[in-house]
């Protein structure tokens, strides 16, 4: 007679026999949480505000951008404010010409692509929407070629309503004047 040697089989989920734990602790599932304890869990909360700071933060901006390109001011040859990039560049649609990037001349935002420091981008966010809101309260719009700059940028004079844009954002403190040159550190208030 043979005997039939002792194998224990493995497959998941089989209980462990006392005798091969080696003195490992037992392996408890772990309970589920009931519902209402899942809802109250601050992570839950902490996700929701992160999420809708993230749309808040790319999606808004795009949105009122499309809002204003259907409804806002367009140019007597029929140019149109496709988008705000910052405070001082904006994305034109020129018939015959497409769209185009164009940096407003005679005044010089923050940088909220390449900021040099928390604060400028701050600033930058605060330039960008008040040249928004600006430009989203208009009327009438006036906008003239002043050649390009070394980015490849179309230079342009804008007016809303008759108002140098340039004029405007610097009253409102969201710019400075600026002709070329050396820009000004808006991180420092030194010459960057």
């Amino acid at each position: 007679m043979t005997r039939k040697p002792r194998v224990t089989r493995f497959y998941r989920g089989a209980r462990r026999h006392s005798k091969w734990d080696m003195g490992a602790p037992r392996h408890h599932a772990r309970p589920k949480r009931a519902a209402w304890r899942r809802v109250a869990d601050p992570k839950v909360y902490l996700r929701a505000v992160i999420v809708v700071a993230g749309l808040g933060l790319v999606v808004l901006p795009y949105g009122f951008d499309a809002l204003n390109l259907i409804t806002g001011p367009k140019e007597e040859t029929g140019c149109r404010v496709v988008s705000v990039t910052d405070g001082d560049t904006v994305r034109l649609f020129c018939p015959g010409k497409g769209v185009f990037a164009a940096r407003l001349t005679g005044f010089d935002a923050p940088e909220l692509f390449s900021p040099g420091c928390a604060s400028e981008w701050a600033q930058a966010m605060q330039a960008s929407w008040a040249l928004r809101r600006m430009l989203f309260g208009a009327d009438a719009l006036t906008v003239v070629r002043r050649g390009t700059d070394r980015y490849g940028r179309v230079l342009v004079f804008m007016a809303v309503d008759g108002a140098s844009v340039a004029r405007k954002m610097i009253e409102a403190g969201h710019a400075r004047a600026y002709g070329g040159g050396q820009r000004q550190d808006w991180c420092k208030g030194q010459a960057a």
